[in-house]
């Protein structure tokens, strides 16, 4: 199984998304991955915030490195994750068949309970934030890890 999580820059939400769900699956059996729809950041570590507010869970997501959504992640990836609906339009508006648009899912939507369908965008907020998107993907990622 193979898993890409997509937000903008590929700095704040999907490096979170991808440290949370790869601290609760085994990477034997499953690979995940993020990327953003915009190349703003590419090559660059996740945003201090998100790195603090992951090592303050017992997550290090500084090996990962900023890249941009490509055409052939489809190719790769069984399921790709956005974090919100704009993220998801931008993906789906990439797909080249129904195969490659059905992969496309927003992340929140795996918690059932929860009406909202968009990850915020913490970049210009404050360090609460990026504690309340991490509870939110980390909420999300138990789902997640518990469907593989």
């Amino acid at each position: 199984m193979k898993i890409l999580m997509v937000c903008l820059g590929n700095i704040c939400r999907s490096p979170l998304a991808e440290g949370i769900l790869k601290s609760k699956v085994s990477s034997e059996n499953v690979y995940v991955d993020s990327a953003g729809t915009a190349g703003y950041h590419i090559g660059e570590l996740p945003d201090k915030r998100s790195i603090a507010v992951a090592k303050k869970y017992g997550i290090d997501i500084t090996d990962q490195r900023s890249r941009k959504f490509s055409i052939a992640d489809f190719d790769t990836f069984d399921t790709i994750y956005a974090m919100d609906e704009s993220n998801y339009h931008n993906i789906v508006s990439l797909a080249r068949n129904d195969e490659d648009a059905e992969k496309v899912k927003l992340i929140l939507k795996e918690i059932s309970t929860n009406n909202i369908m968009n990850v915020p965008d913490p970049y210009y907020g404050g360090d609460q934030g990026f504690e309340n998107v991490y509870n939110m993907l980390d909420e999300a990622c138990d789902v997640i890890a518990s469907k593989i």
